[in-house]
């Protein structure tokens, strides 16, 4: 295996699914304190979602708390509660390159706009014989950190 070129820098988010997102709020918000900083609504991914954070600045956290649009429909982000995990990765196109190069198995859609505007894209939960290396039941979301996170979180590295 050749050396790693990128760095995973740190969690960038975790995604919670439920049935209603009233009720996570219950816990996250109005608990635990979590700010809303705002809300992300797709059709095509089929969820309804707000978008809260702990800390603040490159060491913020987004805690994102989604419902499905329909419950009937795919992708079923309720079914699993802990959804996905994002990590920042210092350089995403040099990430996925490499990482597909040792069988690493993406899922379908490439890079693109996530909905805190960085680009992302997710590693499978499931291998297959083509691509062996998977997250093994969960759904990981690489986000390509800004500058400023990098710097930040670089300096602990």
């Amino acid at each position: 295996m050749s050396e790693r070129p990128f760095k995973v820098l740190g969690i960038q988010q975790i995604a919670i699914g439920g049935p209603d997102k009233k009720r996570m709020q219950a816990l996250w918000v109005d608990m635990l304190g979590l700010q809303v900083t705002g809300t992300f609504v797709s059709e095509r991914e089929n969820v309804d979602e707000d978008i809260c954070a702990m800390g603040s600045g490159p060491f913020k956290v987004e805690v994102d708390l989604m419902q499905p649009l329909d419950p009937e429909k795919k992708p079923a982000v309720h079914t699993t509660p802990l959804n996905h995990v994002g990590l920042w990765i210092d350089d995403l196109a040099t990430a996925v390159e490499w990482l597909t190069a040792q069988g690493v198995r993406f899922a379908p859609g490439g890079i693109r706009k996530g909905a805190a505007g960085y680009d992302i894209c997710f590693l499978h939960p499931k291998a297959n014989d083509e691509f062996p290396i998977a997250g093994e039941g969960v759904l990981i979301e690489l986000v390509q950190a800004p500058p400023e996170v990098i710097a930040a979180l670089s300096r602990g590295a």
